[in-house]
């Protein structure tokens, strides 16, 4: 007869332990630390995200595309155009060699500084009092949006070709400083107080990345807050929305029309939404119901569940660029990663923020979902080029080429198989 030893189980039993949230953490630990997890995360994300815009522009701007153009479909053709366009050259922003793109920041704030000032020519078009676009024929553009990237890039390049001289002051200001508050002020010229708090944001965060001293923090964001409060008493406006913001619903049929209906979106759609072309408020009721306030709309089909999921794809985005930016080497590639992070984080902060009546209305709109052109462009690009830094890193390098070399002996596997047959 055999006996079994007392503390011996079998294999079945001990399965339980561990399928425990220990081993949740371990397993999602162990997947984040694999050198493609940034590389898939900044593949995957964007993908989802540029798929709701699209899904969330056709629903919200179905209703004023009918009733201006007589075609449901105007304004998420247009933006399909954009991003069928967009694609390739965000695929080629990611190929592209480091040293071309660092070659290409002096040029690029040149022609940024260029197009803005373009806007106070005849080629210039001014959008509900903002004088912020240049047209020509049929196409128009906003400028403004490509200043964003042509400063991240350039700011980037200089601070990396000072990498080694940042500790002093004077390096750190010059010429970053004035070449941002230059493209700042010609924003400002436009009367675009919005792009210009977050060319602002990426500035500081530009600053702070390469060590500047407290003090300057606290005296820019003084003169920022003096400078944007003053802003906006100059424009009737802007200080009504400025007053307004806090409570839209005292001035319900004046400047918290726009930002009370958007609470109105977001409160009808509970967790779960009214479902997919259901909204109510973009009947008329919310203006910019597909561009600055498509959040709204979509918090009203998608409900709370669908908010949450853009969220936190936006702080997928930051996760896995902020890695790249802390594992690399290159400093080039640290700054303009965490640029880049801190320009679309941001932008949705403060999109969000709109929607939510925690900020006063000031046009930003939501990356990668929200209807332009304009914008989804440099976005695009820029998140191009975080995908070709993520798949550059050592590590990721290696995994990727291991990944070709099996595809390639299992196709050669496969055709000598076939001859052998």
């Amino acid at each position: 007869m055999t006996t079994t030893h007392p503390d011996s189980r079998p294999p079945a039993e001990a399965a339980p332990e561990h399928l425990g949230p220990r081993s949740w953490v371990a397993a999602a630990r162990h997947a984040l630390d694999r050198p493609l997890t940034s590389y898939y995360l900044l593949l995957v994300a964007p993908a989802l995200l540029l798929t709701i815009g699209l899904v969330m522009v056709l629903s919200a701007s179905s209703v004023d595309a009918f009733e201006n153009h007589q075609d449901s479909y105007f304004w998420v053709r247009r933006q399909l155009v954009w991003v069928l366009a967009a694609l390739p050259v965000a695929w080629l922003a990611s190929r592209v060699p480091l040293r071309l793109v660092r070659r290409l920041a002096w040029p690029g704030l040149v022609v940024a500084v260029v197009m803005l000032a373009l806007t106070q020519t005849p080629l210039g078009i001014s959008v509900h009092g903002n004088r912020n676009w240049i047209g020509v024929g049929q196409l128009s553009l906003q400028p403004s949006e490509f200043a964003k990237l042509g400063l991240v890039l350039w700011a980037a390049h200089v601070y990396a070709n000072k990498e080694r001289r940042l500790g002093h002051l004077q390096h750190v200001l010059m010429p970053v400083v004035p070449g941002m508050l230059l493209v700042v002020g010609l924003v400002l010229w436009q009367r675009d107080l919005g792009t210009a708090l977050v060319l602002l944001a990426i500035m500081l965060a530009m600053l702070w990345i390469v060590g500047a001293p407290g003090r300057l923090f606290a005296l820019a964001l003084s003169m920022a807050g003096v400078g944007a409060l003053y802003l906006a008493t100059t424009s009737a406006e802007r200080r009504e929305r400025l007053l307004s913001f806090t409570d839209p619903f005292q001035d319900f049929l004046g400047a918290g029309w726009q930002p009370a209906h958007g609470l109105y979106a977001l409160s009808s759609g509970g967790w779960f939404g009214e479902g997919i072309g259901a909204s109510r408020q973009k009947w008329g009721d919310l203006p910019e119901a597909h561009t600055d306030f498509i959040f709204a709309v979509l918090g009203e089909e998608l409900g709370l569940i669908g908010t949450l999921l853009v969220v936190a794809l936006f702080l997928t985005i930051a996760f896995a660029a902020t890695r790249v930016a802390l594992s690399t080497k290159d400093p080039f590639v640290r700054y303009a990663s965490f640029g880049i992070t801190v320009w679309l984080l941001g932008q949705m902060m403060i999109n969000v923020g709109m929607v939510l009546a925690l900020l006063p209305v000031i046009g930003i709109p939501l990356p990668l979902v929200s209807y332009g052109g304009s914008a989804l462009l440099p976005s695009l690009v820029a998140l191009g080029l975080l995908l070709g830094f993520a798949r550059r890193e050592p590590e990721a390098a290696r995994a990727l080429a291991a990944k070709r070399r099996g595809r390639s002996a299992g196709l050669s596997a496969g055709r000598v198989g076939g001859r052998g047959l």
